[in-house]
């Protein structure tokens, strides 16, 4: 079961496949399965006591993320942080996605003590659990830009590329499924402290993520991002940041 290779769309989910992801017994293994997961079934299984407020609270109707904030939300109320260890290292994938935003949905805490918290889960194994890691804490970052990239500094030179990514991935300046950064837009130097110890990463896992955070300044600074792919190519000639670069430039091409 873990090596097959998943449905394209939601609604293809096979039912057996489906039974399994929201008893909380396996993984997803892509996107269509994460989307699948009925996350008032999953919780039925995973905390039996909160099958009503689930229903209630999760509406089938909202998008994803709004959804998994809303789990992570509830758990913390009905839970308390005293479980977090439990959900964070269940058998499936949305549970421990449900465990990142708990720790987004704690109060009173520094955005230091998050990304403490968050590191087994930026870290995970599953690539879904990776990507609700930085989702959960994008406000907080976005927020406390200047402080999240002097935090984050350290993580670009982790030995895992998960972690790496995590950095960049979570200071984008337009990212995926979640708000904007105004003052990346604007100003992306900022985030150049955590982009240059990336830019011939060993790990395209990495690199594809710094191509990607450049894309997205190109859109508001475009003259900025070339001139940082002309000087990365002048002082290195490593195949990978040139790959990168031309990467990174993609939508400047087509124009």
């Amino acid at each position: 079961m873990i090596t097959r290779k998943g449905s394209l769309k939601p609604n293809d989910v096979p039912i057996d496949v489906l039974n399994q992801l929201n008893s909380g017994v396996i993984e997803t293994v892509n996107l269509s399965e994460c989307l699948a997961v009925d996350f008032a079934t999953l919780m039925e299984h995973v905390v039996p006591e909160l099958t009503s407020v689930a229903k209630s609270r999760i509406q089938l109707s909202d998008g994803i993320t709004k959804r998994m904030a809303a789990a992570g939300k509830l758990l913390l109320e009905h839970l308390g942080s005293e479980h977090f260890q439990y959900l964070a290292s269940h058998p499936s994938d949305s549970v421990r996605g449900w465990a990142a935003y708990m720790i987004a949905s704690i109060p009173d805490l520094s955005l230091a003590q998050r990304l403490n918290l968050i590191r087994p889960l930026a870290n995970d194994n599953h690539f879904g659990v990776r990507e609700w890691s930085w989702l959960a804490l994008r406000p907080y970052i976005a927020d406390q830009i200047h402080d999240a990239v002097q935090l984050l500094i350290a993580w670009v030179g982790e030995k895992s590329p998960n972690l790496r990514r995590f950095a960049i991935e979570g200071t984008r300046p337009r990212g995926v499924w979640c708000s904007h950064i105004p003052e990346l837009k604007e100003n992306p130097e900022i985030g150049l402290p955590l982009l240059e110890p990336a830019r011939a990463d060993v790990s395209r896992y990495v690199r594809d993520s710094v191509s990607n955070w450049l894309n997205d300044a190109a859109k508001s600074r475009p003259e900025w991002v070339q001139i940082v792919c002309a000087r990365w190519q002048l002082e290195s000639d490593a195949p990978e940041t040139i790959k990168l670069c031309a990467r990174a430039l993609r939508s400047l091409k087509t124009k």
